[in-house]
């Protein structure tokens, strides 16, 4: 059970980054348009939006899930002892 939720914690952490990336408009702050602010999302541009939204909730909630005190066992998982031992 730990397993598969560190498991979904990396995945759904790689599609948030992935969407967050994909919202990029521009390279740096090159020709930034002010009236571009306030112009409404329509279409794929609001989908992806809105799911960048969801999975920061989830991510959060995972986030939250994965730290309380629950897991009875004290060992920690296989693929964060790798993780600690690079560092």
């Amino acid at each position: 059970m730990e397993i598969a939720l560190y498991s979904a914690l990396i995945l759904v952490s790689a599609a948030l980054t992935f969407l967050v990336v994909l919202q990029g408009r521009t390279a740096g702050l090159q020709q930034r348009d002010t009236s571009s602010i306030y112009r409404t999302k329509r279409g794929i541009e609001k989908t992806i939006h809105q799911a960048t939204i969801v999975l920061g909730v989830v991510f959060l909630v995972l986030a939250l899930i994965a730290s309380l005190p629950i897991w009875s066992s004290n060992t920690t998982p296989a693929g964060l002892i790798s993780l600690v031992g690079l560092i």
